[in-house]
């Protein structure tokens, strides 16, 4: 008859391979862990690849869901090539792609965080969630608004309406006062050399749309000009006032008249223009006497808008040319 000791021991040794014949490989889960190649993501169409790792091959194929959290937007800040992993049978891993997308706002950094969804079939290890940083590569280093990539002037505070630099004002950029001899002087291009008709005075809106409807051109005699109702120059409009004569061309798309009272009559020995609002108001004034040498050819801001006037054909972007109005001093369109 077996002892109560020997009993214990039989029991425990039933009890163990009872156990171990119902713990099979089968129980375990496998272990699974997420990981990326980066920890930035450039949204300028940068990429990075997210995987998903098993301890183990997989016997069949599986699908790992992800969530993707953080301050990023989906489709606006970056894409994502799939919402869950594939890990196919007899592999240990599987991958999705994540892309920057290009915008024009300044976000600064944010971040966009990929988890994992409903895995309760896998041991999920510490690292089950990868963190990334979504950069922002545009600027606006004036603070005025605009874009750095869009700014035509960077580094000074400027206006939204005129692409980041500031306003100039209502001003003259070129003036023919005294057309060069022959068909060369024919400024107004309607094919004949007149001295008075071929004058002209360039004007430029920097600034808001500007109705000039009633303003005046005056000389140190008398009025020349009125501009006519329904005068507006837009924003960075051009505006050219000929002598007379019927100019023929396109002038850079500029608006184009004649002088009201016939001629303008800028003086080569020296003459003081004025332009005047409806009011009187003086809104401008050229004064020709410290340029009266008779250049036989137009003085012209340089560069355009912002320069000194000097004489035309001596810069050397005009090319030799006489005269530009409309244009820039090259020739171009503003």
């Amino acid at each position: 008859m077996l002892s109560k000791a020997h009993l214990k021991t039989m029991f425990r040794l039933i009890l163990l391979v009872l156990l171990v014949g119902s713990c099979t490989t089968d129980d375990i889960k496998p272990a699974l862990s997420l990981t990326s190649d980066s920890t930035s993501l450039s949204e300028d169409n940068g990429t990075l690849i997210v995987t998903a790792t098993l301890n183990s091959e997989s016997s069949s194929a599986v699908s790992i869901p992800i969530v993707l959290t953080g301050t990023a937007t989906a489709n606006s800040d970056y894409s994502v090539s799939a919402t869950e992993i594939a890990i196919a049978a007899g592999s240990t891993s599987g991958n999705i792609t994540i892309t920057g997308l290009q915008d024009m706002e300044i976000e600064g950094i944010e971040t966009l965080i990929v988890g994992l969804g409903n895995v309760n079939e896998f041991l999920v290890l510490s690292d089950s969630t990868v963190t990334i940083e979504v950069l922002d590569d545009d600027s606006d280093s004036d603070g005025d608004g605009v874009l750095d990539a869009n700014d035509d002037c960077p580094d000074v505070v400027g206006d939204v309406e005129n692409n980041g630099c500031p306003f100039l004002g209502f001003l003259i950029n070129e003036v023919n006062y005294d057309p060069a001899a022959d068909l060369a002087g024919d400024a107004n291009g309607d094919g004949t050399r007149e001295p008075n008709e071929d004058e002209f005075i360039e004007f430029f809106n920097s600034g808001p749309e500007l109705d000039l409807s009633g303003y005046t051109i005056s000389d140190a005699d008398q009025l020349r000009h009125t501009f006519p109702a329904g005068t507006i120059l837009p924003v960075n409009g051009v505006l050219v006032v000929f002598g007379g004569g019927t100019p023929t061309g396109n002038f850079g798309g500029a608006l184009v008249q004649t002088a009201s009272e016939g001629l303008l009559n800028m003086s080569n020995a020296g003459d003081f223009m004025t332009i005047a609002d409806p009011s009187g108001n003086v809104v401008l004034t050229f004064d020709i006497e410290p340029l009266s040498n008779n250049p036989n050819e137009s003085y012209t801001r340089n560069p355009d808008l912002t320069g000194d006037f000097v004489q035309h054909a001596g810069i050397d972007e005009a090319n030799g040319a006489l005269f530009s109005p409309g244009t820039k001093l090259d020739g171009t369109n503003f």
